[in-house]
């Protein structure tokens, strides 16, 4: 292969390495000069270091300090905005070996993008870029070496420009142990505590990618669908579901039926661990344009105790394929929230139905297997399946985006400036008379008071001028002052601190009579003088839930989700369930309805189809001996959406005319009396029209054009009546019609 067709990697470690490598050793050098060995000219290249590496990291999903044997982990590699990189490496080595021989190696990469990875031709086991371009991140799957490998070190190597960034201890590099035999069965997520402050608003996006364009065999062409959607903000002290663990009943429940009710109810159980319950609704097909159907999407809140969100969401139908995210941690190292993610998602499989087909009968996999991602070697039935290995192509993408921030927040570095106006926008709601040709940013937050003693004084607010459509309509200023009264000047003076608004009303501490309620509202800032803000921060009143309750009334759940529609087509029946929570104090039956359903609406079903009656038989084919004569009739309505089929549209039946006569003098016989026949008829009819006239006719018209083209048709002729007589006793006299089979082959 030619220089310019090596992965851009390479090509620029190897142009790299002879401008670099003048500060190591002589020896080092020297062995790295007789070693040509397995993956030998990529890792010699790969010993080199630069500073400034901080901008790049090295991520295993969940950021586990153990592997599980055999199990998969999503490694990603990417950089801190504007950083970039064209071209990368990425290898996993055994604890304390070079690499230069196969065996150094541990576990294998399963390429997630082909247009943003490959596996290097000239050491196989490591992954570099497909094509050379600017790029912030990629991602690719590793399988866990088996038992006994020990510890792993994953290592990457960015290359931006001409300058290679590779570390041994630093953000490119993991080290990751084979999990203890004492631990196995127990989840190790060891995720780091969060130290940020105040809360965080993000919204989810669904963006599926299914289709029978990018997904063509075998693609289900009823009934496709993406499942309800269903997850949680929650603490490191619940996880939903991983890779490599076993699928609880409720993600079962998502997992081969698509219902998402089992998962709330577990999601709910663990109230004290989960902030923000994740839904959104199912996609019914699985794919339509953006300009038809908007991607679904939800709002949810994390804090610092609850910085982890998962969701899954079933790819329907299918045995138990699902996709989604786990524990993907939304708090930052220096104590922020992450300002957005993006993740491309492969479909994984539950472990619970052995299924390997979308349409795949029910089939428990017994006993039940753990978690994983599906590969395209699975099952040579398998829609995914490839024989030569490939990557399976990405079914969605999921995008989190933070939309607000509330409450003091302990990271005081910001984002951007137009990020903090934007989290900060949706507390200053104030109208103004701007002029539409005059496009500003949002109002930054009040400063501080201009007096410093217990006098008055005055504050300030700004925006940017970002455009002026119309230079003839004047733009108001773009500062704003607001009078204002300097500390100190009672104990009960709010205008020393500035406090967010107040958060929405906790819900009623009970279910049925008089309760409590709560709100809060964090301080934004503190007063100059470093005194403590004295305006209350959390407020309390009464309420009343169900003023009639009585000792007989019983506390439920919120509804859950609706099931699937009873029919797969036409009119059927959807149903959705919640609990009792606690039954009646007095010892009654509870009254209240666990059970709702309603009609719902499917595709049309069906069609079967329809033909008209049989027409008459028709004419003999023959004039002496056995013969045939033929009926046929029409496809009025085509069967669709797999109605019965149509049934023969045209019948044989056998028939008999008097017997043939053998030998030449009886054959001439008969030809003459069947002569001297007609010419008798003949005299007759032309006797009985002199003395009684009749109708005249027309002659026969040319037969109509076949009715079909092939499976059998009907042809149509008439004779018409010319002149009708006078005569009361010949009105019965009537045009005249026959028909005649046609076109009787087979379609």
């Amino acid at each position: 292969m030619g220089a310019h067709l090596q992965p851009l990697a390479l090509r620029l470690l190897a142009l790299t390495f002879p401008l670099v490598a003048k500060g190591f050793p002589d020896e080092t050098l020297e062995k790295a000069a007789k070693s040509e060995g397995y993956c030998s000219r990529i890792l010699r290249a790969q010993g080199t270091r630069r500073e400034g590496y901080n901008e790049f990291s090295l991520r295993v999903e969940g950021d586990p300090e153990f592997y599980k044997p055999g199990n998969s982990y999503r490694v990603t590699l990417s950089a801190a905005t504007p950083a970039y990189f064209r071209g990368f490496t990425l290898i996993a080595l055994k604890e304390g070996k070079e690499g230069d021989k196969e065996e150094d190696h541990a576990g294998s990469f399963q390429i997630i993008d082909e247009e943003e990875t490959q596996f290097m031709s000239n050491c196989p086991v490591a992954v570099t870029e497909s094509t050379p371009r600017r790029r912030t991140r990629i991602q690719v799957f590793w399988t866990a070496p088996p038992t006994g490998t020990g510890c792993v070190i994953l290592k990457a190597s960015i290359v931006q420009k001409r300058i290679i960034y590779f570390q041994d201890e630093g953000s490119l590099t993991k080290k990751i142990c084979e999990q203890d035999s004492a631990s196995e069965g127990v989840t190790e997520k060891p995720i780091l505590d969060c130290c940020a402050c105040g809360t965080a608003k993000y919204r989810l996006t669904f963006y599926g990618n299914w289709s029978e364009k990018t997904h063509p065999k075998d693609f289900p062409r009823r009934t496709n669908h993406w499942s309800a959607i269903i997850g949680s903000s929650h603490s490191k002290n619940y996880i939903l579901w991983e890779y490599g663990g076993y699928a609880s009943e409720g993600v079962k429940q998502v997992a081969e039926l698509g219902s998402p009710v089992k998962m709330e109810e577990e999601i709910r159980q663990q109230s004290d661990e989960v902030l923000t319950v994740i839904k959104a609704k199912a996609q019914w097909p699985a794919w339509q344009p953006l300009n038809v159907r908007a991607a679904p999407s939800a709002e949810f809140s994390v804090d610092r105790h609850r910085h982890l969100m998962s969701f899954l969401t079933m790819l329907g139908p299918s045995p138990d394929w699902n996709v989604g995210l786990s524990a993907e941690d939304l708090c930052t190292k220096d104590c922020g929230w992450v300002q957005k993610v993006v993740q491309d998602l492969i479909p994984w499989d539950a472990g619970t139905d052995s299924g390997v087909t979308y349409e795949s009968p029910n089939k428990p996999t017994v006993p039940q297997e753990k978690i994983r991602p599906l590969t395209s070697l699975d099952h040579p039935q398998s829609p995914f399946y490839d024989p030569e290995g490939g990557s399976i192509k990405l079914v969605a993408r999921v995008v989190i985006e933070r939309i607000a921030r509330k409450g003091e927040q302990c990271n005081i570095v910001p984002d951007n400036i137009d990020d903090i106006v934007a989290d900060l926008a949706p507390e200053e709601k104030e109208e103004d008379d701007t002029p539409e040709t005059c496009i500003y940013s949002n109002w930054s937050p009040w400063s501080a008071c201009s007096s410093s003693t217990c006098e008055k004084g005055k504050r300030m607010r700004q925006r940017m001028l970002k455009a002026q459509l119309d230079l003839s309509v004047p733009c108001p200023d773009t500062q704003d002052f607001q009078p204002c009264m300097g500390p100190g000047c009672s104990d009960e003076d709010g205008s020393t601190c500035m406090m967010s608004d107040w958060i929405t009303w906790s819900p009623c501490s009970v279910s049925c009579g008089m309760g409590t309620r709560s709100r809060e509202r964090y301080v934004k800032q503190f007063p100059e003088d470093g005194s403590m803000c004295k305006v209350p921060t959390e407020e309390t009143e009464k309420c009343i839930v169900n003023e009639e309750c009585s000792p007989s009334s019983c506390l439920v759940t919120e509804w859950g989700e609706w099931d699937e529609c009873s029919a797969s087509c036409g009119m059927g029946m959807k149903r959705r369930h919640r609990m009792i929570k606690m039954t009646p104090a007095d010892g009654s039956m509870c009254k209240a309805e666990t059970t709702e359903a309603e009609k719902c609406m499917m595709p049309e079903c069906p069609i079967h189809c329809e033909l008209t009656e049989w027409s008459q038989w028709s004419e003999c084919n023959t004039s002496c001996g056995k013969g045939h004569m033929i009926r046929t009739r029409m496809i009025k309505i085509e069967p669709q959406f797999g109605g019965a089929a149509c049934p023969e549209t045209i019948q044989r039946s056998k028939c008999r005319v008097r017997k043939c006569l053998r030998g030449a003098g009886m054959e001439k016989r008969r030809w003459k009396e069947a002569r001297e026949k007609r010419r008798s008829e003949q005299a007759r009819k032309n006797l009985d029209s002199e003395q009684f006239p009749v109708c005249r006719m027309k002659p026969w018209t040319a037969w109509t054009e076949c009715s079909t083209l092939c499976g059998g048709g009907i042809q149509e002729r008439y004779m018409m009546v010319k002149k009708r007589s006078k005569s009361t006793q010949f009105t019965s006299c009537k045009d005249k019609k026959e028909l005649r089979a046609c076109n009787v082959h087979p379609c």
